[in-house]
């Protein structure tokens, strides 16, 4: 990674947060039984349905799919809310989810399990700091990631996931744009070095994926030399660099399920498993290592604000309407415009591919 197209932290000190630990929400069997049918009960009262991303508790992802909601990742998700006929979206994630739901649905109320529920890409990324940047260069197109909050999307152009960020840079370097990109540094170092765009990356990483270790995953690739490599592009350059195939949370769960291997090495937050394991039962899944040399083990594969869901936590959201994701007017209006770009975008890339109106 070429550290001269950083920010780096001697012009814009990153955000300072705290990481909590990572605490699974432990039920007994009786209690989890009776707590799946209250809010079984509760969704139908409250005209609700729920959306769960891949990377949180299996309890949660089955229940979602079990009562006619949805697992995806963060805009698959709010788009399936915007197609639902539910008042209330429910949304389990991290907070920057709830927000592109609501920003989406504007009409309906959401729900989170835990508005406290935070991300290390949204926090490392203020958006005083954020807007002071762009400031400085007026003369790029500004390119976000999903992962930062809504304030941080009103100041972008574009809005894009980890599966559509190559084909919308390439769409802008091939205009002969110059990318001011935020906030992952490691996603944005794979787009440029895939793409040969001018870009400028913020200073920010994922604290689940930035644990994967380059070395240890080439020993682990030794003990298992049939296995596949699969990588997250959140991840560092030395764990990409192994992979035999890097992509999207949506875009591993396929590569397990369609690629001729046995076995797979998977480089991100290990409640993608869930998931896997559904599309491929018969494979065999290891995470990738995140021990070694300069190991914190802050994250250990799994995403602390991710572990913030669970069923109590839900159901008392259910209950009383706590946690509703609330978005200021102005902002909202401004934030919708790069993520509504995105959509359209989409649409239009399929269209062209497939020769289909499918959104």
């Amino acid at each position: 990674m070429n550290p001269d197209h950083i920010v780096g932290t001697a012009q814009m000190p990153l955000a300072p947060f705290a990481v909590p630990p990572t605490v699974v929400e432990q039920l007994e069997p009786a209690e989890r039984d009776a707590l799946r049918a209250e809010i079984r009960t509760l969704l139908v009262r409250e005209d609700a349905v729920l959306v769960a991303h891949y990377y949180t508790d299996p309890e949660l992802q089955s229940l979602a799919e079990e009562t006619g909601g949805y697992v995806s990742d963060s805009l698959d998700m709010a788009r399936f809310g915007h197609e639902h006929a539910a008042s209330t979206l429910v949304v389990a994630g991290v907070r920057f989810m709830g927000e592109t739901a609501k920003i989406l649905n504007p009409e309906k109320r959401v729900l989170m399990p835990e508005l406290k529920a935070e991300c290390s890409l949204d926090l490392g990324c203020q958006p005083e700091a954020f807007n002071a940047y762009c400031d400085a260069h007026p003369d790029r197109t500004v390119v976000v990631y999903a992962n930062t909050s809504a304030a941080v999307k009103a100041r972008a152009d574009w809005m894009v996931t980890s599966g559509s960020a190559l084909d919308v840079v390439s769409h802008l370097h091939a205009q002969g744009q110059k990318i001011l990109w935020a906030p992952d540094k490691y996603l944005g170092d794979y787009i440029r070095a895939n793409t040969g765009a001018d870009m400028l990356l913020w200073n920010g990483a994922c604290i689940v994926h930035e644990e994967f270790k380059g070395r240890e995953l080439a020993e682990l690739r030794q003990q298992y030399p049939d296995a596949k490599v699969l990588v997250h592009p959140e991840s560092p350059p030395s764990v990409i660099a192994l992979a035999d195939f890097v992509g999207s949370t949506t875009g591993l769960i396929k590569a397990v399920k369609t690629m001729p291997a046995q076995r797979f090495i998977v480089a991100t937050d290990r409640g993608i498993f869930y998931k896997m394991q559904q599309a491929a039962p018969d494979k065999i899944l290891i995470e990738a290592p995140t021990a070694g040399n300069s190991a914190t083990c802050r994250s250990c594969a799994h995403c602390p604000w991710m572990a913030m869901n669970g069923l109590r936590k839900l159901a008392a959201a259910l209950r009383t309407g706590a946690n509703e994701v609330l978005v200021p007017a102005d902002i909202s209006a401004r934030a919708v415009i790069p993520i509504k770009r995105l959509l359209e975008f989409s649409a239009q890339r399929q269209r062209v591919v497939y020769g289909n109106n499918d959104a």
